[in-house]
């Protein structure tokens, strides 16, 4: 059991250093991309991304959840189930790469849209591979490989990004950044797929394998093709009624809280498997893992929402004066990441404990309800509409998810509770000290200031203990290692 704890902590610590780095070289070269080549073009290349995005996931359809849950459960079974779920793939990535060609050929959009969705469908395609390939590493609980592809994966595009504006190649060759990035990743992802797990692709389809891989994905298929139109249909939705202006405008406050999500992110992909072993075969720890986990990303979701959204005018110095206008939907949308990171571990609960079935019905209804919001608010308030509609249907999935919660674990949500209170006083005096700093001193000495400010009111609130910084920095010991076998 203490293995297990020490291994999420682990896997946790790793993959949120990688992640802290991969977002921080993406934050840069997105700036550097907003500033060169100003809201209108920045829609179009965000537009691409988009829209290739919405038909990625019906190369996966739920697959790679499923790999990494059944090989967490049957880690002698890996090759199996890899083989079977790449063969499965295969024909999928065909289809969707002649869907997305098809479209965005019959539309009205100009040339220049249209290499960028070539190029784009090339990063579709391998990505979802790549996803694969590592949610084979994330069943044998271990995200090392994973971390330090990530942070390479965005070198390639940052340097690439930066050598296309400094040589004015155009915006084919800012999307070509993630090509060749999207090529390595799936190359090395690969290769560690090989080495050091020993699978090799079986080219016999397995009928039956397969036929029951198809059963138990099927919530998790249609669950994630709600989640990937309801994150990125917004911006499809901005660049039909409102142009691509609106689109760059709405990708400064996407982008910040995309980036941001490293934090749920990283727990989270540590966190899965170790909720499908624990509903196996520990009920009172699966109970206490939700219990931290959300106290967890409370108290850390709370200062960078309410940062976030007192800093939103200074943060937006950052980008030339043609961005002004997503000061507005930056607040509107850095409200929404208290739902944002606490819908992470309440969705990770359902899917790891068989109610993927529920998961997705809450995904199809938020789906339903953004698009109508969207249809709604994008014609009168544009990209502040499409921030509205993430602020609103987060709350909604998070209220619709946590009421289920319940039925699958007697978590003691009083603790939770307690927590939400302390830091919602600790947050108070961050955001007394962060408003009243932020027009006397830098952006940056402002966050460092007022983030101290809350960990040291929470540290007097008794939101966390010496006890609790002690195992975080354990956990990057190297005496233990990060791939963690299942025994019963």
């Amino acid at each position: 059991m203490t293995e297990k704890i020490n291994n999420i902590a682990k896997n946790t610590s790793y993959f949120t250093l990688a992640l802290v780095l991969q977002k921080i070289i993406s934050l840069t070269y997105f700036v550097l991309l907003a500033r060169a080549i100003g809201p209108a073009d920045l829609g179009k290349y965000y537009f691409a991304i988009s829209f290739t995005s919405i038909f990625g996931i019906f190369i996966d359809i739920g697959q790679s959840n499923v790999l990494t849950r059944e090989v967490a459960k049957q880690p002698d079974n890996a090759a199996r189930l890899f083989s079977s779920v790449f063969l499965m793939k295969l024909p999928l990535a065909l289809l969707a790469i002649l869907a997305a060609f098809s479209l965005i050929n019959f539309s009205s959009y100009p040339e220049i849209t249209r290499q960028l969705v070539y190029l784009s469908m090339l990063c579709m395609a391998l990505d979802s591979f790549t996803l694969t390939f590592f949610a084979v590493s994330r069943g044998f609980h271990n995200l090392k490989y994973e971390s330090i592809s990530a942070v390479i994966f965005q070198l390639i595009v940052f340097i690439v990004v930066a050598a296309a504006l400094k040589f004015k190649l155009g915006l084919a060759w800012l999307m070509m950044s993630l090509v060749l990035a999207s090529l390595y990743n799936f190359i090395f992802s690969f290769y560690i797929l090989r080495k050091n797990w020993g699978i090799k692709i079986n080219w016999r389809p397995d009928k039956i394998l397969i036929k029951s891989i198809l059963l138990v994905s099927l919530p998790f298929a249609v669950y994630a093709i709600f989640q990937r139109a309801y994150l990125y249909l917004d911006s499809v939705l901005l660049s039909l009624l409102s142009g691509d202006q609106q689109v760059g405008i709405y990708q400064i406050p996407f982008k910040i809280i995309f980036a941001l999500q490293f934090l749920p992110l990283a727990f989270v992909a540590s966190l899965f498997p170790a909720i499908s072993s624990y509903w196996q075969n520990n009920r009172e720890q699966l109970a206490i893992t939700f219990e931290r986990a959300m106290n967890y990303l409370i108290i850390i979701s709370l200062p960078v929402s309410v940062g976030g959204a007192i800093l939103a005018d200074k943060i937006m110095v950052i980008f030339k004066s043609g961005f002004n206008e997503a000061i507005l939907p930056l607040q509107i949308t850095m409200a929404a990441v208290i739902f944002m990171f606490l819908n992470f571990p309440v969705g990770s609960l359902l899917n790891g404990c068989d109610r993927q079935k529920t998961n997705t019905v809450n995904m199809g209804i938020t789906l339903a309800v953004s698009v109508i919001l969207n249809l709604i608010l994008i014609p009168r308030y544009q990209a502040a509409g499409a921030s509205l509609t993430v602020l609103l249907t987060n709350l909604l999935m998070f209220i619709l998810g946590l009421s289920v919660v319940p039925r699958i674990t007697k978590y003691d949500y009083k603790k939770i509770i307690v927590m939400l209170i302390k830091s919602i006083l600790a947050v108070a005096i961050m955001g007394a000290v962060g408003y009243y700093l932020k027009n006397q001193v830098n952006l940056i000495l402002t966050i460092i200031l007022a983030g101290a400010s809350y960990f040291m009111a929470l540290y007097i609130f008794k939101g966390f203990s010496k006890a609790d910084m002690v195992s975080i920095v354990k956990s990057f010991s190297k005496n233990k290692s990060s791939t963690f076998t299942v025994r019963h």
